[in-house]
C-alpha cells in the first residue's frame, strides 16, 4: 500500500508547488517573470517596471490607473494567468473610475 501512496503524494506535492510557482507578484517580479505571463510582452513589462520604479503598486486599481494597456479586462486576464498585486488576484470592483471593461 505504501508503494502506491508515495507516487500519489509526490504528484500532489508537485502540483501544489507548480501552482505556487505560477503566481507572479507585480511588485516583486523581474522582467523575465513578467514576460512569462501570457499577455505580457516586452513593451508592457517595460511600462510596468517603469511605473513600479516610481513607487510600488498599492492594489489592482493603482496598477490599472498607472500602466497604459492594462484596463479591467486585461487585469482579469492577467490575473487568471497568475499575476498578483501584493499576493491578491484581481476583483472587478477594483477598476478605477473612467476605465470600463474592454478599455
Amino acid at each position: 500500500m505504501a508503494n502506491r501512496l508515495l507516487p500519489a503524494l509526490c504528484l500532489a506535492a508537485l502540483l501544489h508547488a507548480g501552482a505556487a510557482l505560477a503566481a507572479v507578484d507585480v511588485n516583486r517580479a523581474r522582467e523575465a517573470d513578467l514576460d512569462g505571463i501570457k499577455g505580457i510582452g516586452p513593451a508592457l513589462s517595460s511600462r510596468i517596471l517603469a511605473e513600479r520604479a516610481r513607487g510600488r503598486f498599492q492594489d489592482w486599481r493603482d496598477l490599472i490607473s498607472r500602466v497604459k494597456g492594462i484596463g479591467p479586462a486585461a487585469a482579469a486576464r492577467l490575473s487568471e494567468e497568475g499575476l498578483t498585486v501584493d499576493g491578491a488576484s484581481y476583483a472587478p470592483q477594483e477598476a478605477p473610475p473612467g476605465k470600463t471593461l474592454g478599455h
